[in-house]
């Protein structure tokens, strides 16, 4: 792929940020480049080969992570044979994307070898061995065999946990989200947010990034009450983002409190206190003025959780009654920026 020179520079720019000692630049680094998607692949497979430190290595990988783009797995590959357990770790993460298509036999190979091995450290061979657990349990079963008299405890009871589940398994929420991400949705709204608060870490974080876009394109086409069904599955897998710190998806958690006329599931909110920025404040604020149009009461839920998701990121982000956004939004709504500002 031909990368224009001002591309170039910019992915080289971020890049260089991913080793950064400020964790706000580092997460603003991974979002910027995920959105630029393939084109940084490259890159960040040569940081991967240098001698950069494990924080640098870190956000590459949670990076490759989320862009999903299939040139990823060799970089990965290589990063699951670094010396620091979480770096083999994030590789494990990487891989684990692609243990289904073409190099699928690459992947489980790779992974089995680890949660076989002895000599790995610890944490990096439950890493591969819960990767695995997404396969069918006739794929995996031979390996969970093996680990049944394995003399590392934590492994053995691991493997004997994943042997139990397989065996009464009747429902695999990280395939139905598979399956939405990479295929359609499902019929059943609320069995697909039942599936994404299930899946844990099951799925990466391209997928269900997907999931996002998907319902969200569905959810015009709803009548209003199988709507409000979609809207709160999007929000589970908002929240499902939000425990792993990751903001690829933030930009719709902003334009969705933007364009709210009503209450939004609390899933949203949730996943806004927790990985909301700067960007997100004027629509909480726009939210809030309109909550007071509304004649709502201060004690009901949405206006008081909407003040407090503004109150979370004012404070993480040390944003200060000078910041450039404050005075945007005091322009604005300056009765509803009062209120916010006097309960921050």
């Amino acid at each position: 792929m031909v990368i224009k020179a001002s591309s170039a520079a910019q992915i080289e720019a971020l890049v260089g940020d991913l080793g950064s000692a400020s964790a706000a630049r580092r997460e603003a680094a991974i979002a910027r480049l995920t959105i630029i998607g393939a084109r940084a692949v490259g890159r960040l497979g040569t940081l991967l080969d240098s001698d950069a430190g494990s924080v640098a290595r870190l956000a590459a990988l949670r990076t490759l992570e989320a862009i999903g783009d299939p040139h990823a797995l060799h970089p990965a590959l290589g990063a699951i044979d670094r010396p620091e357990a979480d770096v083999a770790s994030a590789g494990i993460s990487v891989a684990r994307a692609f243990l289904r298509g073409p190099q699928s036999e690459i992947v489980v190979d790779r992974l089995t070898a680890i949660a076989l091995d002895p000599a790995r450290i610890e944490r990096v061979r439950l890493s591969a061995l819960q990767a695995l657990a997404d396969l069918k349990h006739s794929t995996i079963a031979p390996l969970l065999d093996a680990l049944r008299n394995d003399p590392n405890d934590a492994v053995r009871r691991a493997a004997a946990r994943s042997a139990a589940a397989k065996r009464d398994e009747t429902f695999d929420p990280a395939a139905v989200v598979r399956r939405a991400a990479d295929e359609e949705l499902p019929d059943d709204p609320t069995g697909l947010q039942r599936a994404v608060a299930l899946a844990g870490e099951r799925v990466g974080l391209s997928q269900l990034l997907r999931v996002i876009e998907r319902i969200r394109e569905r959810e015009p086409s709803e009548e209003p009450g199988r709507r409000i069904e979609w809207t709160s599955a999007r929000g589970a897998a908002h929240v499902a983002l939000a425990r792993r710190n990751s903001r690829i998806a933030v930009y719709d958690l902003r334009e969705s409190i933007e364009s709210a006329s009503s209450p939004l599931p609390v899933e949203f909110l949730a996943a806004l206190s927790t990985i909301g920025d700067t960007s997100c404040l004027e629509g909480l604020a726009s939210a809030y003025a309109q909550s007071l149009r509304s004649g709502r009461s201060r004690r009901d839920w949405w206006h008081q959780h909407l003040a407090a998701v503004f109150h979370s990121i004012v404070k993480r982000e040390r944003v200060t009654r000078r910041h450039a956004i404050v005075k945007k939004m005091q322009k604005r709504w300056p009765e509803a920026l009062a209120e916010l500002l006097h309960k921050a």
